[in-house]
């Protein structure tokens, strides 16, 4: 697990409720779980839906395939999956890359679910 502390040493990740006041004053939730998941527990309301497999060209300001809120190196991605592994470890990814304001959610959509934060049926906004 020594790659994961590393990769979340150098992030400010956030509780669930940071991430959703953030959310709320212009952050993008940008949800990588799996379809089952995400079937599971939940759509996260305002969230993009973006497959991990594609992540990093989709929120590329450079790239011509990026989601067209892929405006700038500065932009704030919060980035959320079931438990908050593949998050931490993206989100650094993404820092390494430029995009200086990627982060993600301390406990994943369970530590969402648990604190009480909307979770809705869908449909979901997917970028894939």
């Amino acid at each position: 697990m020594a790659y994961l502390r590393r990769a979340r040493s150098g992030l400010d990740r956030l509780t669930p409720e940071q991430a959703h006041r953030e959310q709320q004053d212009g952050a993008m939730i940008i949800d990588v779980r799996m379809p089952a998941h995400r079937a599971e527990q939940g759509e996260l309301p305002g969230a993009i839906v973006i497959d991990l497999t594609v992540l990093p060209w989709r929120l590329d300001p450079t790239f011509d395939w990026r989601i067209p809120e892929a405006t700038g190196w500065d932009n704030r991605y919060i980035l959320i999956c079931r438990h908050s592994y593949s998050s931490s470890v993206a989100a650094w990814q993404l820092r390494q890359m430029g995009l200086t304001g990627a982060t993600d959610v301390i406990g994943g959509v369970e530590a969402w679910v648990a604190a009480g934060l909307p979770v809705g049926a869908g449909p979901a906004d997917v970028r894939a």
